[in-house]
């Protein structure tokens, strides 16, 4: 009965193990499961300590129970120390340590100085790894493990060259999990910049490597919350040249593989292009410099954010000399959304909505508009309230635009609401953006009315509101818009309105503006809007 319950726990265990082998975890569990059974050859033993395997999540998962047993456990613990994984080394130490009343560190000297020198590699490699894991060198690591310390100490470093062989190597090796921790391992055992081991790395071997270490420092930048670009600056001396122009080669094709996506139509596509290239650091700038035009927010975010971290200072410090060099509300833009996002960001958006460090009032009122997305010093309403009520047009349709950030509420929609009664064509443009965006069909007809304003802008804006505030009876005067208006950006704005209320009156100014608008822009809208309604190829 004993053999039968063994042999089903050995199969659900085996059976766990192939269920989970396509992922990371199924991979250690594996792994876990062979160390185990290659030192544990107690038949019981082997059944009480492998299942942990299962749930562990460690390819030293097992050995632990295995301190405080008996002489077979004792035997299997010994046979742990020649294991081929140094965590596997390691924990045999620790539970032998544990199962003499030692502590990890002077069982560790113990086994390096009783190991003949001639077979002290593994040892001396284990607490190479096991200081390097805890951030420490193997002498600081060594220095609370007694009197037998500095001996340890001196024979691990007595095997350096042998060491860095090991590490190296493991450095490219095929599994990318290797990789890291070799990497990480060796820099701190030789008390370096893991970028140093990496450049070193580059000059000593062929080029069929580069991609490879290119990779790990990748990996290192993501680690520091760096890029590549400025781990190389911060790192490289002259005589790395050769070395910086190789893996310079590797990140110059993949940002080349990148930049056709900041082109996309996709804005999502655009998205994670910008936030990619920001990894990159100074060997993108050019790429990021130009998202910062781009027409999503975000995109000129990450732009934003990348250049600052190209250049190594603190978001503030750049934002606020982009603002102000800036001598438009666009060039400005991206470093005011940037900081809205940051710690600090109201002093440093109310220092530029009242001019302190704006060229113009245009970059004032781009600052008040994006303080709906700023969520420091207190009600976002009574932030925006003096600004609503500035004499500069452009200020007050800042503080209308700042509504689209914020939730829906009485307040905001009696603040937007008043401002199409406003004077000046941005701030009731403005106002007519919020509306829409609130979805207030009560204000259709006032979006209609705004069809015949004297100013483009108001017109272009009306026509948008009515894309999500528009009914059926608002159809004809859009399609006078469109067949009439003498800008183009209204007739582009009528026409995907028209796309999206549909009805026959709709689809004949469609079909009328696709055949004989003189603009190219107006006729590929009307042409797409006819599609979607089902009367195009």
């Amino acid at each position: 009965m004993r053999y039968s319950v063994h042999r089903v726990r050995c199969l659900l265990l085996l059976v766990l193990l192939l269920a989970a082998s396509p992922s990371r975890a199924g991979t250690v569990a594996s792994e876990c499961w062979s160390s185990c059974r290659r030192h544990v050859t107690d038949p019981s033993l082997r059944a009480r300590t492998c299942p942990v395997c299962v749930t562990g999540g460690r390819v030293d998962s097992w050995v632990a129970g295995l301190g405080a047993g008996g002489p077979e456990a004792q035997v299997a613990l010994a046979s742990a120390l020649k294991d081929p994984s140094w965590r596997v080394r390691w924990a045999a130490v620790r539970a032998g340590a544990r199962s003499r009343g030692l502590t990890d560190r002077r069982a560790l000297a113990d086994w390096i100085t009783e190991t003949p020198p001639e077979a002290d590699l593994g040892p001396c490699l284990t607490a190479v790894r096991a200081a390097a894991d805890a951030g420490k060198s193997t002498a600081d690591f060594l220095h609370d493990a007694g009197a037998r310390g500095p001996s340890a100490a001196a024979r691990v470093w007595e095997r350096k060259e042998g060491i860095r062989q090991v590490l190296f190597l493991e450095m490219f090796a095929q599994e990318p999990s290797v990789r890291m921790p070799a990497l990480l391992h060796l820099a701190t055992f030789q008390g370096r910049s893991a970028t140093r081991v990496v450049l070193d790395a580059v000059a000593s071997r062929p080029v069929a490597g580069d991609e490879v270490m290119a990779s790990l420092l990748f990996a290192v930048a993501e680690r520091q919350r760096a890029s590549v670009g400025r781990l190389l600056l911060a790192e490289a001396k002259p005589p790395d040249e050769a070395a910086v122009n190789r893996l310079f080669a590797v990140y110059s094709r993949e940002i080349d593989a990148l930049r056709p996506d900041l082109g996309s139509g996709d804005a999502q596509r655009r998205r994670t292009a910008a936030a990619g290239l920001r990894r990159y650091g100074p060997l993108a700038s050019r790429e990021l410099e130009a998202a910062l035009g781009d027409g999503d927010a975000r995109v000129r975010e990450h732009a934003a954010r990348g250049l600052a971290e190209a250049g190594g200072k603190p978001l503030r410090e750049v934002s606020l000399q982009g603002v102000k060099a800036a001598e438009t509300a666009e060039a400005a833009r991206p470093w005011l959304e940037a900081m809205a996002h940051e710690k600090g960001c109201a002093a440093f958006l109310r220092d530029v909505a009242d001019g302190r460090n704006a060229r113009t009032p245009e970059i004032q009122g781009e600052a008040v508009a994006v303080m709906g997305d700023c969520t420091e010093g207190g009600s976002p309403m009574r932030r925006l309230a003096p600004y609503a009520s500035s004499k500069v047009p452009s200020v007050r349709a800042g503080a209308v635009r700042a509504l689209g950030a914020l939730p829906r509420n009485p307040e905001a929609l009696e603040l937007a609401a008043t401002a199409l009664e406003d004077g000046e064509p941005e701030v009731v443009a403005a106002a007519l953006d919020v509306l829409a965006a609130y979805r207030q069909p009560s204000r259709g007809d006032d979006a209609a009315g705004l069809l015949g304003s004297d100013h483009p802008a108001v017109r272009a804006a009306a026509a948008r509101a009515l894309e999500f505030v528009g009914r059926a009876p608002h159809v004809r005067v859009l399609a006078e818009r469109l067949l009439t208006d003498p800008v183009a950006e209204v007739r582009v704005a009528a026409a995907r309105t028209l796309t999206v209320l549909g009805g026959p009156q709709a689809v004949a100014a469609l079909s009328e503006a696709a055949a004989r608008d003189a603009d190219s822009h107006v006729k590929h809208v009307s042409q797409e809007g006819l599609r979607r309604l089902g009367f195009g190829p």
